[in-house]
């Protein structure tokens, strides 16, 4: 094992946070002693079937835990799926049904071992002990909070001002939460900064049980592709971490410069010395912004498919957008139609391209699509519906629709 001083360089990096920082020294110092690696906790509840880089902010930082040698266990809540974590919500979260949390669990298990190593994980299901509690242990534990502590939440607060409901089981979402890390004796829990009040619950929940109480220690939330918003599904702003190579690289190479450095401090390997070289060369001019771009997106590539996918995925950026020459392959869309002409924006939305036939009108009017390398300026165009045509939106997105 690395020094403490060595440890605590590591798992600062990009964290906002420690409660507390000395009790963590302390934890450290006793485990360089005694050899015993710490319990890490992070859970995350199967609420989609996919990962993006925003969740990987944890991930990664749970691997740091994992180099330095200590036990990671990555907490998958389907019990607490099945109630929904109100974070953040202005509405209750309708529930998961236990076929959704089982499919979406498989799913995460197979997709965090990307980055974790599978021979130093421990993957554990909440159920396992929720499930087991008895309704009079579960009264016994929501008699440890009250509605006024409770209230202290801002999400709760406000939406008790604007008298908006709060289901009372959401009032358990912490406590049981906090309770995970008492069956778990975690010494280290993991999260986003928007998890504080939860994170603190299992602190206090450990202590009234007479254990240690474990480090919280807090991630912050990553910006999405527009740099102002948590990256989010339901915002269209984030990246998949089981997207296509080409796609990973081509969001990564649309970010901004201030954002390249933020992806590369929460989600790259690279040492800090180094990223604030890179830094420093690019403020001298020794060094264009766009190639430390193509080192970030060909590592995160090489990560989630390969280091031939990284290799590919940056000739084929440079082909489009470089050499303004089409992909190596394209995504053929078959597209059943009843006429013998289709409007183009229900064109772009049968094929995938946008989400919507207002959408595909936005984009024509930003002169963003090309049917057959022809700029579409008329937000009423139609085209024969007839044949194979190819299609393109804005400067990523391409598909050859075959009409049937």
């Amino acid at each position: 094992m690395k020094s403490v001083a060595e440890q605590i360089a590591l798992i600062e990096r990009g964290a906002v946070d420690f409660h507390s920082k000395e009790d963590l020294v302390k934890k450290l110092t006793r485990s360089l002693e005694t050899g015993v690696p710490l319990t890490i906790k992070a859970g995350f509840d199967p609420t989609a079937p996919d990962l993006h880089l925003g969740h990987t902010v944890l991930i990664q930082k749970m691997r740091h835990f994992q180099m330095l040698g200590h036990q990671v266990n990555f907490l998958i809540g389907d019990f607490t799926g099945l109630i929904g974590d109100p974070t953040g919500k202005s509405d209750t979260r309708p529930p998961l049904t236990p076929e959704d949390v089982k499919r979406n669990a498989e799913t995460y298990k197979e997709q965090v071992f990307k980055i974790l190593d599978p021979d130093k994980t421990k993957v554990v299901f909440n159920s396992s002990w929720l499930g087991q509690l008895t309704s009079f242990e579960m009264i016994r534990l929501a008699s440890e909070l009250t509605v006024a502590r409770m209230l202290e939440r801002d999400d709760f607060k406000k939406r008790f001002e604007s008298n908006r409901p709060i289901s009372i089981h959401e009032f358990l979402y912490p406590l049981i939460q906090g309770y995970d890390s008492v069956a778990m004796k975690a010494d280290v829990e993991l999260g986003g900064t928007d998890q504080l009040f939860n994170l603190l619950m299992g602190r206090d929940l450990q202590r009234s049980r007479g254990q240690e109480p474990q480090v919280v220690l807090t991630m912050p939330l990553l910006e999405g592709l527009d740099g102002i918003n948590k990256m989010s599904k339901s915002l269209g702003n984030y990246i998949g971490i089981s997207e296509p190579a080409n796609s990973i690289f081509g969001k990564i190479m649309s970010i901004s410069d201030d954002l390249m450095f933020r992806y590369y401090e929460l989600l790259s390997d690279l040492p800090m010395e180094e990223i604030g070289l890179l830094k420093g060369q690019i403020a001298g001019g020794l060094l264009h912004p766009k190639a430390v771009k193509v080192q970030l997106a060909k590592e995160l590539v090489a990560r989630f498919h390969n280091q031939d996918a990284a290799e590919d995925a940056e000739r084929n950026f440079e082909q489009i957008f470089a050499r303004h020459e089409m992909p190596d392959e394209i995504e053929e869309v078959e597209v059943v139609v009843s006429e013998d002409e289709i409007w183009v924006p229900k064109l772009l939305l049968d094929a995938g391209l946008v989400k919507s036939t207002s959408d595909g009108r936005r984009m024509i009017q930003q002169h963003a699509v090309s049917i057959e390398g022809e700029k579409v300026s008329d937000i009423n165009a139609v085209v024969r519906a007839h044949g194979t045509l190819l299609l393109k939106v804005g400067k990523r997105r391409f598909c050859k629709v075959m009409f049937s």
